[in-house]
């Protein structure tokens, strides 16, 4: 992969002229790379993806492709494939003429687009419905349509912006594994926006988590859920317990937090600083109950017990927090828990990480 292949340097968006949208962006994605743009509403990850696609304008700074500086290019000069939520197919047109467009608009010739139209439709599994309108096919088919058109030109760049936020669960799950497994084939460089973080770690090679106009961490999947940078990243990415704290001293990496219930738990410094208040992230899968000594350990009340098959899910009351959560596999010999009942629970050390506050 090279790096580079696609660089915001310094890029910034506001709308109005006093509200950045976008704040300061250095971004740089590898070629054949598959980057996600995750964030809530409002973060900046969609406008980050239009200025890249050329429908946006930055205010400032410079967004090169393969070397070049694109600011002052127009979108259907960039050389570039875009899926959107809603399709944006043609309804009149035949799914072949649909998938042709992007060759005809480029004066290919019909023999030479009519070989394209078919191998891109192989790719989405779509072969055999080349005459069919959009209105004939689900929302899935027609997905994998659009997906068709924008690939069939083989551009440098496909960008895709929530692309499966229209299909139900099953089928959105099932598309995630067929995109990630067309880019593999491809070996495209992918930049795709998404707010829902299950899909970002299913399909990416790294994350930009945006939120206020920021990148908060750039990172892989794992690194993302295992390390995260601040309290932003660990409450976005997966589920975690907070515990609200401040803290007292800090040595060697760890960091001596005092409980809003006044106990005293030892917790891996991130970016905590002592006399500050902190959040306390730890991820309720690893949250051990009546374990062996652990580094790190505490009281809980059980205060609601949820059945979810594979696993039992605890609502705890520990260390003030009422609302914290620990998954307890299934595994059929587990003892029954009860409401109001007293258990111990440990975790390690390097699960329990002191954030900013």
């Amino acid at each position: 992969m090279r790096e580079g292949f696609v660089r915001f340097e310094k890029v910034q968006k506001t709308y109005d002229g006093a509200t950045l949208v976008v704040k300061s962006l250095d971004l740089s994605i590898a070629q054949g790379e598959f980057l996600t743009l995750l964030g809530p509403s409002g973060s900046g990850k969609t406008t980050t993806l239009m200025m890249l696609a050329g429908f946006e304008t930055a205010t400032s700074g410079e967004i090169y492709l393969d070397g070049e500086r694109i600011n002052d290019i127009p979108p259907n000069k960039r050389g570039l494939g875009m899926v959107f939520q809603n399709y944006a197919l043609f309804p009149h047109m035949s799914v072949a003429d649909n998938v042709a467009f992007p060759l005809s608009v480029r004066k290919i010739s019909k023999a030479d687009a009519a070989q394209r139209v078919q191998k891109a439709l192989a790719m989405v599994q779509m072969t055999g419905f080349e005459a069919r309108k959009p209105a004939q096919l689900s929302g899935g088919q027609q997905q994998r349509i659009a997906l068709a058109r924008a690939l069939v030109f083989e551009p440098k760049l496909l960008l895709m912006d929530e692309p499966l936020g229209a299909l139900d669960k099953q089928l959105r799950e099932h598309m995630q594994y067929e995109i990630k497994r067309l880019h593999e084939t491809l070996g495209i460089t992918v930049v795709y926006v998404t707010h829902d973080q299950a899909e970002a770690l299913t399909m990416s090679d790294r994350i930009a988590v945006f939120h206020e106009g920021r990148v908060q961490q750039l990172a892989t999947p794992a690194e993302l859920y295992e390390s995260p940078d601040n309290s932003f990243v660990a409450q976005f990415i997966g589920e975690n317990n907070r515990l609200r704290g401040m803290v007292k001293s800090i040595r060697d990496g760890r960091a001596r937090v005092e409980c809003e219930n006044g106990e005293i738990i030892d917790a891996a410094a991130v970016n905590a600083q002592i006399g500050r208040p902190t959040l306390v992230s730890i991820r309720p899968e690893r949250v051990e109950i009546d374990a062996a000594p652990c580094e790190v350990e505490a009281a809980g009340v059980v205060e609601e017990i949820i059945y979810l098959g594979d696993h039992i899910r605890l609502r705890m009351k520990v260390l003030g927090n009422s609302n914290f959560i620990v998954k307890v596999r299934n595994d059929g010999g587990r003892r029954a828990f009860a409401v109001g009942e007293s258990a111990r629970l440990g975790w390690s050390l390097r699960d329990c990480r002191a954030l900013d506050g």
